[in-house]
């Protein structure tokens, strides 16, 4: 089945323009008689519930954290792009659009990237005028830096908390809404259902988590922004609440799920420490911009003092290898090559991998005093986890799973498969392909909840203007309550000998190592199988103490990982249906002679949308929407 985009027609440059000007709207006084369900508050879903909040909907606003400032989004460091050209080298918004085309190896939709590029101008003023403090030159115009996969400057950041002070500027413009009962906000809230009512999405179904009650909230349409699944592998660099739970619901009720074997591995972060750590640690990508990786040339030197290593016995290998984009190239290249060297035997950990993250140069060239002002906040949380001086021993590093450009599949207006579903930010999969561009992320988040949905949306509701207030005693809306209670009924009732976070632990494992950096078919169909007798002993033997109608924290993990081992299953069923290497999946039966990516054009330009099957969660049905380029060339991509 051929999936239908919505994109509009006409030349790629006047498309959203062109949109634009013939959505149909809903009138001021309409609006105020329309509901609309926001599912998360971090970028996305906070800039959505404000912005539609504006424009005068009803909105209710959920987040399962104690505040919408607790967000994951918070968490990204370096910067967000934009189109702008301030460093007037030659940056454009085709050359946005095409940076991100080719640095998610050619598996995204034109349109929507390239509306992405356009719309990333706006984001910068927007944030500017919510007292966003971005990092200025000397003359006080706003700065930029370099990020991977470009050769331009066009990174604005908040020294390394750009995503904390872009959600900030986010919730101010929710607060507003909030105070102006445009909004109501639902903190500590966790959707656990999608209500279906006459094919289009209705409301959800939610658990207080404070009292355990299950509520049933109402409305004409509904947007998920609730973040990327990286958590399936259990150490991730995201929070440790992050989780796929209200993706998954949708699927089940009839979202289709795309490229879910699209997952990132960031090149900068902390090694894995021990056997029992619970998550991992992002070293800003922005520090490649001064930082210079290298390991040993010879093995016998790996666990020797770094400061005692010559400089002629040094491999700075991406300096090397891809000598036109150096330390900056894209995340998913900068990974494998730190692999690779690791798999040589030239880790620089005793136990475990690690490669060097060396700003020796940049001291030298710059001072120190100009690398502590760029990078400080970096330099001090590096230090305080793992007690060395980064201004004096380079960083050790290695790579770590971290966004996810798989999630529900949308179309050009950002709904799902379910009218009336939409889908925002790392939730969807629309925008990065199979390898996201360092400090795209924000940009999306922000481009999708401020400029993008407050527009598509109006598509669809425009049609309900006529639709009563929709009820919450409808029968559907019963049918989904009872069923959320059997779940939790069933979860508890187990007191089984296992802990949830030992069946976490144990998937994590199964999907690092099958369906990590590398892949390969031996490697993904033996992963299946585990996950199917993982997922059935955890049913069986799961213990969750504490009771349902109480604060349980146990309770609400139980039910995340329960989703993850039905998400990593598909994940390596995607994998392994995917006879190609590009961008973060790379299997390792499909590459170049020179060991890079090896992609399929003729086969496997498309996106693959996965239906779940209610009678077998082990044979989902795919569907397929073909990618056409018209407007970039499909070519190896090299960064050499």
């Amino acid at each position: 089945m051929s999936l239908d985009s919505k994109v509009p027609k006409g030349e790629l440059a006047n498309k959203w323009t062109d949109y634009k000007s013939k959505v149909p709207l809903v009138a001021p006084n309409n609006k105020r008689r329309i509901d609309v369900i926001v599912v998360g508050s971090g970028l996305a879903g906070g800039a959505a519930a404000a912005t539609m909040g504006e424009l005068g909907y009803n909105v209710k606003c959920f987040c399962f954290q104690d505040s919408p400032r607790r967000a994951h989004s918070i968490a990204a460091q370096g910067g967000i792009n934009a189109a702008k050209n301030y460093q007037n080298d030659g940056d454009s918004v085709y050359r946005l659009f095409y940076d991100t085309i080719k640095g998610g190896d050619y598996r995204s939709r034109e349109s929507n990237v390239h509306r992405l590029a356009e719309v990333s101008a706006n984001i910068i003023d927007q944030c500017v005028a919510q007292g966003v403090p971005f990092a200025r030159d000397y003359g006080g115009l706003l700065a930029n830096r370099s990020f991977g996969g470009v050769q331009v400057s066009r990174t604005f950041y908040a020294r390394g908390q750009t995503g904390q002070q872009l959600l900030l500027g986010a919730y101010s413009a929710l607060s507003r809404q909030i105070h102006k009962k445009t909004v109501t906000m639902y903190n500590r809230h966790e959707m656990l259902d999608v209500v279906i009512v006459d094919g289009k999405a209705r409301g959800i179904i939610t658990r207080n988590l404070i009292t355990g009650e299950i509520e049933s909230h109402a409305a004409h349409a509904v947007v998920l922004a609730t973040g990327g699944y990286g958590n399936v592998f259990f150490l991730s660099t995201n929070a440790m609440g992050s989780n796929v739970t209200a993706a998954w619901k949708a699927h089940r009720r009839g979202a289709y799920f795309a490229n879910p074997c699209f997952t990132q591995i960031h090149p900068t972060c902390i090694p894995v420490s021990g056997e029992y750590q619970s998550k991992l640690t992002l070293m800003s990508e922005s520090l490649r911009n001064d930082g210079r990786v290298w390991v040993p040339k010879r093995k016998e030197d790996r666990l020797k003092n770094p400061l005692e290593i010559k400089e002629e016995d040094r491999d700075y290998y991406l300096e090397r290898i891809y000598p036109a984009f150096g330390n900056l190239v894209p995340r998913d290249v900068a990974s494998r090559a730190a692999k690779y060297m690791t798999d040589q035997g030239k880790s620089v950990i005793e136990h475990g991998n690690a490669v060097y993250l060396d700003f020796a140069s940049a001291i030298e060239r710059l001072g120190e005093d100009t690398v502590r002002e760029r990078y400080s906040n970096l330099f001090d949380m590096y230090e305080r986890i793992t007690d060395e001086n980064p201004y004096k021993v380079p960083m050790k590093i290695f790579p770590a799973v971290h966004y996810t450009m798989g999630g529900l599949w949308v179309d050009y207006e950002l709904n799902t498969s379910v009218p009336g579903l939409f889908a925002v930010g790392e939730a969807n999969f629309s925008d990065h392909g199979a390898n996201r561009l360092g400090a795209s992320a924000l940009m999306q988040g922000l481009a999708d909840g401020y400029f993008v949905l407050p527009v598509t949306i109006g598509s669809f509701l425009s049609k309900e203007i006529r639709t009563p207030k929709i009820s919450n005693d409808l029968p559907e809306f019963k049918q989904a309550e009872k069923a959320v209670k059997e779940r939790l009924n069933k979860l508890i009732s187990i007191q089984g000998n296992r802990s949830v976070d030992s069946f976490h632990m144990e998937l994590g494992k199964i999907m690092w190592d099958n369906c990590g950096m590398a892949r390969n078919e031996k490697g993904l169909k033996s992963a299946i199988t585990k996950i199917q007798k993982l997922r059935e002993e955890f049913w069986k033997d799961v213990y969750i103490p504490g009771k349902l109608n109480e604060l349980n924290p146990e309770l609400e993990k139980a039910g995340r990982v329960a989703d993850f081992l039905e998400l990593g299953e598909l994940m390596c069923q995607d994998a392994l249906d995917r006879n190609e290497s590009c961008g973060g999946h790379f299997r390792e039966e499909y590459r170049t002679p020179e060991g890079e990516a090896a992609r399929d054009d003729e086969n496997y330009t498309y996106v693959a949308a996965w239906e779940y099957n209610t009678n077998n969660v082990s044979a989902p049905k795919l569907h397929k929407e073909n990618l056409v380029f018209d407007n970039v060339e499909l070519k190896t991509r090299s960064y050499k």
